[in-house]
């Protein structure tokens, strides 16, 4: 073919590809686009699962254009690998090509496959950015991309005051996933509703046997001090439990003393300027006691499981409620047991149930229940609690949810329940609480998992503090503005 300008020995190109999957727990392959052709190891891919980067010849090998990982990425988990190579093109030898050589008319524009800038004389005509192609959009900025820095699957993002750099892995609009492949540290990562980074923050509750509260608390999870009082909800409830939409936290329903028994109340407070809650609409049913509750990956959905009906038994009703929009939430499906007191975990697809109060304040059951975010529907049972129990405190690692506490009859508990989110399994008894105690509510951060309040012998203001990744006993991290048993909780 023939070549305008001086001619060069080898012509390299510096190629990168970035391809994705989402796990499903059992596929260990993914095929590069890039295929063999330049790739000289399996050094030339990065490897990145929930934005963690994967050690080549460890954690995953490289054979014919297709990376195998040693352990399936588990279900849910984004991963993606970017490839690295050299592409090489033969062309002529210098000097072996002269003007004499090229007929008139012969170079065509489909023929031009790269011309040099000094080779150009005079201003380019202009041209629509819509016959553009194959290019990949580079942003310089001062600043590191956001969640909401929408884009297309494979954006590169330079930060021009740190040097770091991302690339976009997940281009969900508004939540974003912009992977740190830089020398840096800390990806832009989709936004775990289930876990907070910030702040958590614990809502109504009463004195054991008494008053009600409606004060919305808030404490610190990255600088040890107690929570302060930051607002009130509607109205005096307990007995609620509580979600988060990664801008606002919820409180579903309980009972109260400022409306009718078993409410059926949402309330909806910033989790960015603070202050009071305001009604966000209603449950399906009017219910109280169901201290279960999960938020779904993509923060547009909350969830109330089970509870006490109004004048009614314990019920097996999952609410399903939009962060979104002020209406009422919409049955979609049961748990497999009746039951109230529960308490409630999440991952990113699934949401947990597990022990409860299946037909007395005296009687509890030991099942771990799970049901899908995507597909709504019934839970199944997956496993069981170490012990029967109701009224513990649920906490959330990516992994494994917590149970913590909880009145096991005749005694008050202290044991920390670990199961897995992966697989069918029951849990293990990994840590105790500080004592055994009830009515306690639980939190999550991205390192942690928090009990606050609960009793006996008295309400408690006790905040306590377990480690996600060593297990173990808890701390006694910082304590509530005010002692209660029964509130709900949420965090940021």
């Amino acid at each position: 073919m023939a070549y305008i300008g001086k001619g060069l020995n080898d012509i390299a190109t510096a190629n990168v590809s970035v391809d994705t999957m989402t796990g499903d727990g059992s596929d260990t392959t993914l095929a590069l686009s890039m295929g063999t052709k330049g790739i000289g190891s399996v050094n030339d891919v990065s490897v990145f699962i929930s934005g963690i980067q994967q050690r080549p010849n460890i954690d995953y090998t490289l054979s014919a254009g297709v990376i195998t990982f040693t352990t399936a990425p588990v279900n849910g988990q984004a991963v993606c690998a970017i490839s690295h190579s050299d592409s090489w093109q033969d062309n002529v030898a210098d000097s072996s090509v002269v003007t004499e050589s090229f007929a008139d008319l012969a170079i065509t524009d489909a023929k031009i496959i790269g011309l040099n800038s000094s080779k150009l004389t005079g201003a380019m005509p202009a041209i629509s950015g819509a016959s553009l192609t194959g290019i990949t959009e580079t942003t310089n900025s001062a600043s590191d991309p956001a969640i909401d820095t929408n884009g297309t699957l494979g954006d590169i993002w330079v930060n021009t005051a740190s040097g770091e750099m991302f690339i976009l892995t997940d281009a969900t609009t508004d939540e974003n996933v912009w992977t740190n492949v830089g020398g840096g540290e800390g990806d832009v990562p989709l936004v775990l509703t289930f876990q907070g980074e910030i702040s958590s923050y614990t809502h109504g509750g009463q004195q054991a046997g008494a008053t009600g509260y409606n004060t919305i608390d808030k404490f610190s999870l990255t600088s040890q001090a107690n929570a302060t009082d930051v607002g009130d909800m509607t109205a005096q409830l307990w007995y609620t439990c509580g979600a988060s939409s990664g801008t606002h936290g919820f409180a579903f329903g309980g009972d109260g003393q400022q409306q009718p028994a078993n409410g059926n109340v949402i309330n909806k407070y910033s989790h960015s300027s603070d202050g009071n809650a305001v009604d966000h609409g209603d449950l399906a049913v009017t219910n109280g006691a169901q201290r279960s509750s999960n938020s779904d990956l993509n923060a547009q959905f909350g969830y109330s499981v089970c509870g006490r009906g109004n004048g009614s038994p314990q019920t097996t009703q999952i609410d399903k409620v939009s962060f979104a929009s002020n209406t009422t939430a919409t049955d979609v499906g049961d748990s497999t047991t009746a039951r109230k007191q529960p308490s409630g975990t999440s991952s990113t697809t699934h949401g947990y149930t597990a022990g409860g109060s299946i037909n007395s304040d005296s009687s509890g059951t030991n099942v771990i229940d799970r049901f899908s975010f995507a597909s709504n529907g019934n839970s199944v049972d997956v496993g069981d609690l170490t012990l029967a129990r109701m009224c513990p405190a649920g906490s959330s690692s990516t992994t494994h949810g917590y149970t913590a506490g909880a009145y096991a009859f005749p005694t008050f508990s202290n044991v920390i329940d670990k199961f897995q989110f992966a697989a069918t399994a029951n849990a293990t008894d990994v840590g105790d609480l500080t004592a055994g105690i009830q009515g306690n509510s639980g939190s999550s951060s991205t390192t942690h998992g928090y009990s606050m309040g609960g009793q006996p012998p008295a309400t408690l203001n006790r905040i306590e503090q377990f480690s996600f990744s060593t297990d173990g006993n808890a701390t006694d991290w910082a304590d509530l503005s005010l002692a209660r048993v029964y509130p709900g909780t949420s965090q940021i």
